[in-house]
């Protein structure tokens, strides 16, 4: 297949191997300029250096940007307060990263004038298409260049033996046994043992969370201040979003909150296994949902939960920059408006349980709900409501007793019916 000739490049660059050997890899085929980027979204990797060291693997230029506070405010904390939870356990947290990466790597493409973009996703998993459909969105006119599509590399070897022939740094750093993704909100882990879903975790592979049986044996009290459904203060001080969840993430993990072990259905069409830390979310989503008890009428919470839903798949498919997810954020946020208020909760030996929760947009009534004598229900309203809610079940027995329903019907000969 001929290559459409391009003249400048932007690369998602983590200056890790593989990218690493993509940057001689694209002038080499491509004929072509590299410009490297690399999104700070708290990985905790060393980023210092980079910027010489994708110069010295060719790059003309080098872009390291913290990206920690828009991830947190522009695509976590809209994901958290829409309730969204892809397949029952998965928190979104490499999900939502992509779509960043891929805003600001088309903007970066048209500051200097590049015409085609770069990733080193495979052509196996669900990353690829996060990032193209970002630059489709965004830009359509970027040509999107994977490597990994194209290219013979097929092995660490193979990458060692390439980046050695065109001079390209290599740390020589143990690999891990496990393929993992890590930000500010979570760590991802997959491989190795995990490819066997009867296999259970080694406890050497978590890194943000203790073994919940070796956690304290003292349970852990503390309170979040919601304000619209943002967090915004933990036990009474007020927090910037990468300190709050940075501090959360402490201590639940230090308290064994927020492991997951989950095979998840891809987009591409198999399934796989993944293991995730994320204890700061965890927390997150668990007082978040106890405070839309208090706020949020039974029909809009229910409601809600179907907005949650496709909202989770939407992100998980990576259709972030579409009319419909715009649309629903402003659906979410009209609902979120009141969803202000403290929850207490309690974290013990891998278990995050709410404790209490309290808002001054409360739609709890003590009065309402109490067991004791009360003076603003009459329980024999209660008769009336139960005729009128049950009639349809009422009249379907009746037509049974009579030998009118199902059973008793007698069903036409359909095969006497010929087609004009």
């Amino acid at each position: 297949m001929t290559k459409r000739k391009v003249s400048k490049v932007v690369l998602a660059y983590s200056g890790g191997l593989d990218t690493s050997c993509i940057v001689p890899w694209l002038i080499d085929n491509y004929k072509c300029e590299v410009i490297t980027f690399t999104a700070d979204l708290g990985q905790e990797e060393e980023l210092a250096g980079l910027p010489e060291k994708a110069k010295v693997s060719g790059a003309i230029k080098s872009y390291v940007e913290d990206l920690r506070q828009e991830f947190l405010t522009d695509f976590v904390f809209p994901t958290m307060k829409a309730g969204a939870i892809y397949e029952r356990q998965y928190l979104l947290g490499t999900s939502f990263a992509r779509p960043l990466i891929s805003k600001r790597m088309v903007e970066i493409a048209e500051l200097e004038g590049a015409d085609a973009i770069a990733h080193g996703a495979t052509g196996k998993g669900n990353d690829q298409v996060r990032f193209e459909l970002g630059v489709m969105a965004l830009n359509p006119r970027l040509k999107v260049i994977a490597p990994w599509r194209e290219w013979d590399i097929r092995s660490r070897e193979d990458a060692l033996e390439y980046a050695t022939a065109h001079g390209v740094p290599v740390t020589a750093t143990g690999k891990s046994k496990y393929s993992r993704d890590r930000n500010i909100w979570h760590l991802s882990h997959e491989g190795h043992i995990l490819e066997n879903p009867w296999m259970e975790p080694e406890e050497e592979m978590f890194l943000l969370t203790v073994a919940p049986e070796k956690s304290p044996d003292k349970p852990r009290y503390l309170e979040i201040d919601f304000k619209s459904g943002v967090p915004v203060r933990v036990d009474g001080v007020s927090h910037g979003p990468v300190e709050l969840v940075t501090l959360l993430n402490q201590i639940g993990g230090e308290n064994g909150v927020g492991r997951v072990d989950i095979v998840e259905n891809r987009l591409v069409g198999i399934k796989s296994r993944g293991v995730y830390e994320t204890p700061g979310g965890e927390i997150l989503y668990t007082a978040l949902r106890a405070l839309e008890t208090l706020c949020l009428d039974g029909m809009t919470m229910h409601y809600k939960d179907v907005v949650a839903e496709q909202y989770a798949e939407m992100v998980y498919n990576g259709k972030w920059f579409t009319p419909l997810r715009t649309a629903l954020d402003a659906f979410v946020d009209s609902l979120m408006q009141n969803v202000t208020g403290t929850v207490r909760l309690k974290l013990y030996k891998g278990m995050c349980s709410v404790v209490g929760r309290k808002s001054p947009y409360s739609l709890y009534r003590e009065d309402y709900a109490t067991f004791g004598e009360d003076d603003v229900y009459n329980q024999s309203d209660a008769e009336g409501f139960i005729h009128l809610f049950g009639l349809p079940l009422k009249v379907k027995a009746l037509l049974d007793i009579e030998g009118l329903g199902k059973s008793g019907l007698e069903q036409p000969d359909y095969t006497t019916f010929k087609r004009d």
